[in-house]
């Protein structure tokens, strides 16, 4: 059975919520004395730009709100002028934890209180934007979205993966699985 838009988005989640668990047992480290590792740092970040911003976001915003939008959810209003919002703030996050790992490889000290003010943000943001879309947004999807919808998104989804890579999205995911599991496992 092939998954709804809504569905392919969850699934995304999944392993962005890896992914934000591993960021929240590291800020946990840190707060007991452990030296942050910007080396993981690093790879999160491109695992947020990339899979979470330009891959999963970009679908969200490019074609699955529009498609909501044109089905009359307010673009403004609840749920989506919100979910917009926390877009932005997660982005704005994700380039102060990056300023904090390049100042670091460029040999900069960087206080470890900024390192865990932008981890601590971003192990915030995700966990309840997440929330919000998964019983909150979806479930309306399913109200609003046509067949024809659906469809149509299948599609533009499957492009909008091409377009990223497929073999590419995979690595992100088995990337997500293997970090995550390291992390429970210690």
């Amino acid at each position: 059975m092939e998954l709804s838009a809504a569905g392919v988005l969850e699934a995304e989640h999944r392993y962005i919520q890896k992914v934000v668990g591993v960021a929240a047992l590291h800020a946990d480290g840190i707060e007991a004395g452990e030296t942050p590792d910007f080396g993981l740092l690093g790879e999160v970040l491109d695992f947020l730009r990339a899979y979470a911003d330009e891959c999963h976001h970009g679908k969200e915003e490019a074609l699955f709100f529009p498609a909501l939008e044109r089905n009359g959810v307010p673009p403004g209003g609840c749920p989506l002028g919100a979910l917009k919002h926390e877009h932005v703030a997660g982005r704005a996050l994700v380039a102060d934890l990056a300023t904090a790992v390049t100042d670091r490889r460029a040999g900069a000290e960087v206080p470890v209180a900024t390192v865990l003010t932008c981890l601590k943000g971003l192990i915030e943001l995700y966990p309840n934007h997440i929330w919000k879309e998964d019983y909150l947004l979806f479930p309306m999807a399913g109200k609003v979205l046509t067949d024809q919808d659906e469809l149509a998104l299948a599609d533009e989804f499957a492009k909008a993966d091409e377009a990223f890579g497929l073999v590419k999205r995979r690595r992100f995911e088995e990337w997500a699985d293997a970090v995550s599991d390291r992390a429970l496992a210690a």
